[in-house]
């Protein structure tokens, strides 16, 4: 076991040396730490939601999705499902050769309630190879519209929980920009109209929206920050979670910001 204060006792060195967070002599470098640290302030938030479905019904089952190299999924699996005789991750990822590597490295540590599968959005949520319901459905950094990929999905699969960290968004930002002329007629528009604006109003409202857009199906959201603004200028951590709430006013408050802000023709994107 590595004497490397930052790391959890339970945790597998050899999973941390697979993944290259630590060097093959178990050496830690400033980037892995810090990507250490990330992973680990969000298995805090995740932790009590498994343990919750665990009482609930014995059996979490959590879909990562826009999955990557699975930093997440294999952390969550080793500090939790490893732990218990129930459990199940499934890691769901457009690159076929990241699904490939991600099982293989499964197969080499012996976890057996790992599934990894080549898949899009669409796919995902109509494949028969994944359950019909997902308790927790978790999207760490998901770049531009991957994380409402993964909100459509949970919401499809009737998900008790989504853990999502945004990432980089592009989408609603030039959206913004092809409707400026037509937007300064608004003065509410001064809040992105300087180009550095509108990257950061976009990233801003995009997140907004996805929160009304869950608090529309029924969800409780927290938002709050992964780590230490130092570490990263995109670390907002959006927590969901389903309580059969009102709706009304969370959906009629996202069609007023659709229409002042000029992003109508998003809003089948935040249905």
């Amino acid at each position: 076991m590595t004497n490397i204060p930052e790391i959890r006792p339970e945790q597998s060195v050899e999973l941390l040396k697979e993944l290259h967070i630590l060097t093959r002599d178990g050496k830690l470098n400033q980037d892995s730490r810090r990507k250490l640290k990330q992973v680990y302030h969000l298995y805090q938030f995740i932790e009590p939601l498994l343990l919750e479905v665990m009482e609930e019904n014995g059996n979490p089952i959590l879909a990562d999705h826009g999955a990557g190299k699975s930093y997440l999924g294999f952390i969550l699996y080793d500090l939790f499902m490893k732990q218990h005789a129930f459990g199940h991750v499934y890691g769901i990822e457009t690159r076929q050769e990241l699904v490939e590597r991600s099982r293989a490295l499964a197969a080499r540590l012996g976890f057996e309630r790992m599934t990894f599968l080549n898949l899009s959005v669409e796919e995902s949520i109509t494949s028969p190879q994944l359950p019909e319901e997902i308790d927790i459905v978790t999207a760490l950094h998901a770049c531009n519209t991957a994380t409402d990929d993964a909100i459509k999905f949970g919401l499809q699969k009737q998900a008790k929980f989504l853990v999502l960290v945004p990432c980089c968004q592009a989408e609603v930002a030039a959206v913004l920009r092809k409707h400026k002329g037509q937007a300064l007629k608004n003065p509410l528009s001064e809040l992105w109209r300087h180009p550095i604006h509108t990257r950061e109003f976009g990233s801003q409202i995009t997140n907004v929206l996805r929160c009304l857009q869950l608090e529309a199906h029924g969800y409780q959201v927290t938002v709050t920050e992964l780590v230490g603004w130092e570490h990263s200028m995109k670390n907002e951590l959006i927590v969901a979670r389903y309580k059969n709430l009102p709706r009304q006013k969370a959906a009629e408050r996202l069609d007023m910001i659709l229409a002042e802000v000029g992003l109508e023709e998003l809003r089948e994107r935040f249905a």
